[in-house]
C-alpha cells in the first residue's frame, strides 16, 4: 500500500513538472515579444534593501539619468531599493523604464516608476535572467546581496564562456566591491590560477555617473548595440 501511494505521488510530481514547461514558455514568450519593442537599454542591479536616504540609492538615481540622457533606456529587476532608484532616474529623466518584477514572499514589490507597458512579472529566475542578459547593452552593478552577485557572476561566466556576445560590466562603488576584486585577483588569478588576465578585462570598477557613461560609450564605438543570444 505504502508502495502504491509512493507510485502515484512520483507520478503526480512528473506531471506537475511537464506541465510546468507551458508556463515557463509563457513567461519567455511573453518577455520576448514586450521587450523587443524597448531599444537599447542598461540594466541596474543592487539591493532591494537599500533606503532612500542612502548614498548609492541617490548615486544609482543618478547614473540611471545619466543613462537615459544617453540616449539608453533603464532596466532593473523591478523592486525596491536600488531597483527603484534606477527607474526612478530613469523615469525622471523621461526614458524607457523597465521593471522585471520576481514574485518574492518578503522584499518583492513593483516600485511606482516602471513604464505602465513595461512591467512585467516572472515566476522563475532563469527566465528573468535571460531577459536580463538579452536585452541589455551594459549591466551596472551597485552594492547587493546574493541576488546581486548572481546576477554579476552569471553574466561574466557567459561572456568567458562565449555563450552571449561581450558587454560591459561596471561595478560602482570601490569601497564595497574593492575587497572582492582583491580576492578574484590574489585568490582566484594569481594563486590558484582559477581564471586568466585577460577574464578581468570583463569587469569596470568606478565610483562616478560620469565614469559609467564614459564606459558605456566608450564601448559601442566600437561595438553594434544588438540584443545578445
Amino acid at each position: 500500500m505504502r508502495d502504491e501511494q509512493h507510485y502515484k505521488r512520483w507520478n503526480q510530481i512528473k506531471t506537475n513538472d511537464s506541465w510546468a514547461i507551458f508556463k515557463i514558455m509563457g513567461e519567455f514568450v511573453n518577455g520576448y515579444e514586450k521587450l523587443s519593442r524597448i531599444g537599447p537599454c542598461v540594466s541596474i542591479f543592487g539591493s532591494a534593501r537599500t533606503k532612500p536616504d542612502n548614498k548609492y540609492y541617490k548615486l544609482a538615481e543618478d547614473v540611471a539619468s545619466k543613462i537615459v540622457d544617453h540616449g539608453y533606456g533603464v532596466i532593473t529587476g523591478g523592486g525596491p531599493g536600488i531597483m527603484e532608484a534606477g527607474n526612478k532616474g530613469a523615469h525622471i529623466a523621461g526614458g524607457t523604464s523597465v521593471g522585471l518584477n520576481i514574485d518574492l514572499p518578503f522584499e518583492q514589490h513593483d516600485n511606482p516608476y516602471i513604464d505602465g507597458d513595461k512591467s512585467l512579472d516572472f515566476d522563475y529566475f532563469f527566465v528573468r535572467k535571460v531577459m536580463f542578459v538579452k536585452y541589455s547593452q551594459g549591466f551596472v552593478v551597485m552594492p547587493g546581496g546574493f541576488g546581486t552577485l548572481d546576477e554579476l557572476f552569471e553574466a561574466i561566466t557567459l561572456i568567458q564562456t562565449n555563450k552571449i556576445e561581450k558587454f560591459p560590466i561596471i561595478l560602482v562603488g570601490t569601497d564595497f566591491w574593492g575587497g572582492l576584486l582583491d580576492w578574484i585577483n590574489q585568490t582566484l588569478l594569481e594563486k590558484f590560477n582559477n581564471i586568466s588576465a585577460k577574464d578581468l578585462d570583463l569587469i569596470h570598477l568606478v565610483d562616478t555617473p560620469e565614469d559609467v557613461i564614459e564606459i558605456l560609450d566608450e564601448f559601442y564605438k566600437k561595438y553594434r548595440l544588438s540584443p545578445n543570444f
